[in-house]
């Protein structure tokens, strides 16, 4: 009885779905980035004709137009009977508000019009995707001239363009629906409606081949009076470039506009903190100019950090952190900088500080302590066992994984709680493995 009261229920819904005017064209909901377009094709084929398809992919909606309206009329009342699934998801179908797609509508789905410009879009990012990773990817289906990397509500995304647009087609007929690493980073590759790429900065994030002279970042003024003409590393100049190395948006939380350098860090585990273990927490989000422990209470310090925005991204992603048992507070200082003495600890000219290179790809890195550890600069003949050996006794290893990317070793190491991975990456980072410095991050991955 509850089957049937369910299908009768099921029944009433697509009906209700399908009273708009018959169309050839049918609305397809609900379908995800692992569903294709050879899926779709695969689905509807058996009723007739497809004249056009377009994935829109930021909805998860697809539009399918046959080449006649008694067509799509039978692969729905087929539809109504029994439920469409494409790779085990429930999809949904009905008329389609459009009696026929336009150029227009084909414009905001996949671009259709073979073009020298594809638009790339990876799902299941399980590791950073750079520019010279995608080069390695693409060049050999043709010669590519520009390379740009954003991140949109899609995910993360490229524009990559070929000298020739034979060689976009041949590439994305190649490339469409595989996966860049195993298992993982899959390639969704669309014809772009652009004519031409701008690129304004050879580094990670983008890349005029045909022009190796562009500079790598955009230059700005030092937070500090000396400081930056010391330490040699610019500063995010407005709150528009310092959201450009975000991919356009910055964290939910972050103004960008902090001009604040010195942080407050109080209920620190005095027995077993320091100087170089707040160095080791601290910069991930900015450089560290120096550290102060107060003599006076024991479970405060002073940190002051490169700039402004780094302080701010320090205090948003720290405030709250569990590390050796003691949740931190993580807050502003009154004081604008820490005044050097016998009782600092300096760092402004350290190589261990991350951002004098790279900057804008550090700052895509930073998030609040996970689970997840990443590993880099390890040895190239490093094996798991000598990893696990150097981390286990900060506590339980749920998983791990050693992988290659771009020729370097690295590593992942997941623990079972974020304060477990927050005091091994405390204690062991720019520690010494087989004579290479190792570099620890926080990964974004929610497991491995």
């Amino acid at each position: 009885m509850k089957f049937i009261c369910n299908s009768f229920l099921f029944l009433c819904f697509i009906g209700l779905q399908t009273m708009a005017e018959p169309s050839k064209v049918i609305h397809v909901r609900n379908v995800g980035h692992e569903i294709s377009e050879n899926d779709l094709l695969q689905l509807f084929q058996p009723f007739g004709v497809i004249t056009k398809l377009v994935m829109l992919r930021a909805k998860n909606q697809a539009l399918v137009q046959m080449q006649d309206v008694a067509s799509a009329v039978n692969s729905l009342q087929f539809y109504a009977n029994v439920q469409p699934s494409i790779r085990g998801r429930n999809v949904y179908v009905q008329f389609s508000s459009h009696q026929e797609l336009t150029s227009m509508d084909q414009n905001q789905g996949r671009g259709d019009e073979p073009n020298r410009i594809l638009l790339v879009t990876i799902h299941h990012m399980m590791y950073p995707i750079t520019v010279d990773v995608l080069y390695q990817v693409f060049s050999p289906h043709g010669s590519v001239e520009k390379i740009v990397t954003f991140q949109k509500s899609a995910g993360f995304q490229a524009l990559i363009q070929y000298q020739s647009r034979q060689h976009a087609v041949v590439a994305r007929s190649t490339l469409q629906g595989r996966n860049i690493y195993d298992g993982c980073c899959q390639l969704d590759i669309q014809f772009s409606n652009l004519d031409e790429l701008q690129v304004n900065y050879n580094n990670d994030r983008s890349r005029d081949f045909t022009n190796p002279n562009l500079p790598t970042e955009q230059k700005g003024r030092p937070s500090q009076p000396g400081y930056g003409d010391t330490v040699g590393y610019p500063q995010m100049a407005n709150a528009a470039a310092i959201a450009a190395a975000f991919g356009g948006g910055l964290p939910p939380g972050v103004t960008g506009t902090n001009d604040r350098c010195t942080i407050l860090v109080s209920n620190l585990n005095p027995d077993r903190i320091d100087e170089d273990k707040l160095f080791n927490l601290f910069s991930i989000y900015g450089n560290i100019v120096r550290i102060k422990l107060l003599r006076n209470k024991p479970d405060h310090a002073l940190i002051q950090m490169g700039d402004g925005f780094q302080a701010e991204l320090a205090v948003h992603f720290l405030k709250g952190a569990t590390l050796f048992g003691k949740r931190l507070e993580v807050n502003f200082s009154k004081h604008p900088n820490i005044t050097p003495g016998a009782d600092t600890h300096e760092y402004a000219n350290s190589n261990l500080n991350r951002f004098n290179r790279n900057a804008a790809k550090n700052y895509r890195y930073c998030c609040s302590p996970t689970k997840i550890i990443h590993l880099s600069t390890l040895p190239q003949d490093v094996t798991e066992d000598e990893i696990l050996n150097l981390l286990e006794e900060h506590g339980t290893i749920v998983n791990s994984k050693v992988f290659e990317m771009n020729g370097k070793k690295q590593a992942l190491v997941q623990f079972e709680t974020e304060e477990l991975a927050t005091d091994a990456l405390v204690c062991k980072h720019a520690s010494s493995l087989s004579g290479s410095v190792i570099r620890i991050s926080f990964s974004q991955l929610q497991n491995i």
